[in-house]
């Protein structure tokens, strides 16, 4: 038995137009002998009465503090919602499916509320309703507690996660992730209309391009999939593109052969909005300084990125609904600091960078041509991010993809 796993995202549930849409996937995969374990989000947005957001605004205006218990059980009934109305449409078209909960398809989780973690998969019901010939139609989005079986959420991507963790659990021949877009595309097609879809991409580039702002593919799902190897597609529901491959290697590596940087060194470029930057000044004859400025904004419970650390500065990035919490921190440990507000984080990302001389140079090249201020900038074996004034940034990220031959 070929097990693959078909994960569908909340616009591919929505309509009865799109449900059908769905049900062409699943029975393509059927007709190639293949088993598919169709996995759901939820459906509608907010205002629509099923909603995740409005089961949640109905929730709230009877208890503002409710219980994380509690909010788990509201949020998981927009799937749950989505499984059932997605099973009886397959079951309307002669397929044989049936609706489960996360909890039914044997996920269960830790009782962290609201981001829990998959502990373990329990796939033996999975694997007899297959055998039976009945098509799972899993929730996205869930599991539950190992003891009581109370109903947890896995955090945003969630869905993602689940279908990437029943496909290493089930040993799928591959996971595929259908969404409204035809693949992962170079750069955000809003921003740069001459944006690829990119035909195939590693596991460690698209988790770089997820955790720099490319709405792609949760990065923890990528993890599941890499640390199994199994081959994840991105596609559309809408279309019989072929999508995007992610997997452990580039299809135009250039193995062993001399690399200009005229070639394809880089997969995409992605962008993070709404920062803003904090240059804190350290005494270097101070070294326990550093280390307290980051055990203080740690213990308040934010996160920096973009970290730069010399024995005189520091410098990060934070997202601008928590400047105000971080400045606090900063007054009351009497650090010094400039606060530049309005930026946003741009960056380059390709595995075939790595080593390869020219790459920091084209890439600073590319911002000054448009007289683009660098403000910061950070970079792996990987990728390549600078710190700018948000007012630049479609300027920034167009300037960047023409740069790298995108």
């Amino acid at each position: 038995m070929k097990i693959i796993v078909q994960k569908f995202g909340g616009t591919s549930v929505a309509t009865q137009e799109a449900r059908i849409a769905v049900k062409d996937k699943v029975q393509q995969a059927i007709r190639k002998g293949l088993s598919p374990v169709v996995v759901v989000s939820a459906m509608g947005r907010k205002g629509a009465p099923y909603a995740t957001d409005t089961l949640i605004d109905v929730l709230k205006s009877e208890n503002i503090s409710v219980n994380v218990r509690e909010m788990d059980a509201m949020m998981c009934c927009g799937e749950i919602i989505s499984a059932c109305v997605m099973a009886a449409t397959l079951q309307k078209f002669g397929i044989n499916a049936m609706a489960l909960t996360g909890g039914q398809a044997g996920i269960i989780t830790d009782s962290q509320f609201g981001a829990a973690r998959i502990k373990n998969i329990n796939v033996s019901n999975l694997h007899h309703l297959l055998e039976s010939g009945i098509i799972p139609v899993v929730c996205g989005f869930q599991g539950v507690t190992e003891n009581n079986y109370k109903f947890t959420t896995l955090g945003r991507g969630g869905s993602d996660t689940s279908a990437a963790a029943l496909g290493a659990a089930l040993h799928a021949e591959f996971v595929e992730i259908y969404t409204d877009v035809e693949g992962i595309m170079t750069a955000d097609p809003r921003i740069v209309e001459e944006a690829n879809i990119l035909h195939q991409i590693t596991y460690a580039e698209v988790c770089q391009m997820a955790q720099n702002g490319a709405k792609v593919i949760h990065p923890r799902a990528v993890e599941i999939a890499m640390s199994r190897n199994i081959p994840v597609y991105v596609k559309s529901t809408f279309s019989d593109a072929p999508g995007t491959l992610i997997t452990n290697e580039r299809s135009d590596c250039s193995c062993g052969s001399d690399i200009s940087i005229n070639e394809h060194l880089a997969s995409g470029v992605a962008h993070l909005c709404d920062l803003a930057q904090f240059r804190i000044e350290l005494n270097p004859e101070d070294m326990a300084a550093g280390r307290m400025l980051f055990e203080d904004l740690a213990d308040a419970g934010i996160s920096v990125g973009c970290l730069n650390l010399s024995e005189k500065e520091a410098m990060f990035a934070v997202f601008s609904p928590d400047v105000a919490h971080t400045c606090k921190v900063l007054e009351e440990t009497g650090f010094k600091y400039v606060l530049n507000e309005g930026c946003a984080k741009v960056s380059v990302v390709g595995s075939a960078m790595r080593g390869v001389p020219g790459i920091m140079a084209n890439f600073v090249a590319a911002l000054a041509g448009k007289k683009i201020g660098i403000l910061q900038t950070v970079d792996s074996d990987t990728t390549i991010s600078a710190i700018i004034k948000e007012e630049h940034l479609v300027d920034a990220v167009n300037a960047l993809h023409q740069a790298f031959k995108l």
